[in-house]
């Protein structure tokens, strides 16, 4: 006999581990009408028994503990019957949850849970798109006074890093094992991450934050041919051609981009390589470092990238700041106003950063590329509307055939075959 000692509850669901779930008010009816057999001890304990058992109640919600296995004895083929997972001839699972299936669920809660996890992730990319255009804006609005994007892109780094520091020593966020190994295999990514993100910032400072965004969506062609010439991927006609039009696009929006500078449209293309690139040494060198998730990952990034990043300032632009400094303090009015947009800026540059990883760790790859790319939609739309960049007809064509041809990417790789692509992390 198969003996469980089970509290009875009128609103516990019994669920196979697969989606077959059984009520005991259902349990009840198929006893009666003789299709299933239960001991009817199972159902009709003495209240004093009932009591007892909430005693040795350990971690099972409303009331519900299952006897340790080596209690359990099956040797009843109708009981038997019942497994449909195929790991165990007897249904019983090497794990407490799985000998009974799953414990206490409300009926209805499945339903419930649908739509709160749409609504979380609806607040999720909300804040996401909404992080993004306002570091965008007070991005640019410092670069336009402060024209030293080297500066700005170490403390963007510097924010991040004593953010995640914060969330380490306060336990808000579970701090990794850190192991020489692990510091090594960072070592990679974070430089490309770098190059990537100071790139960007220089394409920023010299053309429109428009112009920058419609380039940086053509990511995806250097991350098919990159992934291809280092062998990491092997794609499939229909991605190369949906690259095509995000080619088309960019060359149509740069030709006929007002505010055209030579730097600004290299600055974009390298931090599109910068980029793609971290996403594959990530993929390689990071391999035996799962159990880092996202967020913590990217922290330890920004860190090594702020120690990558801060010595070049220096050598670069390091004696431009104060004179630059004296200018952007006399061109705003008020210092105070300075300080802000710079700290938004910072702030923001990792909070959207943050909310990216969490969005992508509840949803697919595809979901998540096609979010970014939509992304890239509201930012440009909405830097046009606060800058009042002049669009030419021919500019905002080309500017949607890019925009079109990341969508069309991201639907081809969904469907790839040789080789699983990765979702991509886009900045």
């Amino acid at each position: 006999m198969l003996t469980l000692n089970l509290v009875p509850c009128s609103n516990i669901t019994l669920s196979k581990p697969k989606s077959h779930q059984y009520s005991i008010n259902a349990l009840h009816r198929a006893q009666n009408q003789g299709d299933f057999h239960l001991p009817r001890g199972l159902f009709n304990k003495p209240k004093s028994q009932v009591i007892s058992n909430l005693s040795r109640i350990h971690g099972y919600p409303f009331g519900f503990c299952a006897k340790p296995s080596s209690q359990i004895h099956d040797t009843s083929a109708k009981i038997k019957s019942l497994d449909t997972t195929g790991e165990h001839p007897s249904g019983v699972g090497a794990k407490p949850r799985s000998w009974v299936a799953k414990a206490a669920e409300f009926e209805g809660e499945s339903e419930v849970s649908k739509p709160n996890k749409t609504l979380q992730l609806g607040i999720v990319f909300g804040m996401w798109y909404f992080q993004n255009i306002v570091f965008n804006i007070y991005n640019k609005k410092v670069l336009n006074l402060f024209p030293f994007p080297w500066l700005l892109a170490s403390f963007q780094l510097f924010v991040g890093s004593v953010w995640m520091l914060i969330l380490w020593s306060f336990k808000l966020q579970p701090c990794p094992k850190i192991s020489k190994p692990f510091i090594v295999a960072l070592l990679g990514p974070a430089l490309f991450h770098t190059i990537g993100h100071i790139s960007a910032c220089v394409s920023f400072s010299k053309v429109a934050v428009s112009f920058t965004h419609v380039i940086k969506s053509s990511e995806p062609v250097f991350s098919v041919i990159f992934s291809t010439i280092l062998g990491d991927n092997t794609y499939p006609l229909r991605v190369w051609l949906s690259i095509l039009p995000i080619v088309l696009g960019c060359s149509l929006a740069a030709v006929t981009e007002v505010s055209f500078n030579l730097q600004g449209l290299w600055g974009a293309l390298i931090s599109n390589v910068g980029f793609v690139l971290r996403n594959i040494y990530s993929k390689r060198s990071l391999e035996s470092f799962k159990e880092v998730n996202g967020l913590n990952l990217y922290g330890w990034i920004s860190i090594i990238s702020l120690l990558y990043l801060f010595p070049v300032a220096i050598f670069v632009e390091g004696t431009q700041w104060i004179e630059g400094y004296h200018r952007a303090i006399q061109a705003v009015g008020k210092p105070t106003t300075f300080y802000i947009w710079v700290m938004l800026s910072g702030v923001f540059y990792h909070l959207y950063n943050q909310s990216s990883y969490q969005a992508l760790d509840d949803i697919s790859p595809l979901t998540f590329s096609v979010g970014n790319t939509m992304k890239r939609v509201v930012v440009i739309v909405a830097t046009i509307l606060v800058f009042r960049n002049p669009v030419k007809p021919l500019n905002a064509l080309g500017s949607a055939i890019a925009i079109f041809g990341t969508f069309l990417y991201s639907q081809a790789t969904s469907k790839k075959s040789p080789k699983k692509i990765e979702g991509e992390k886009s900045s």
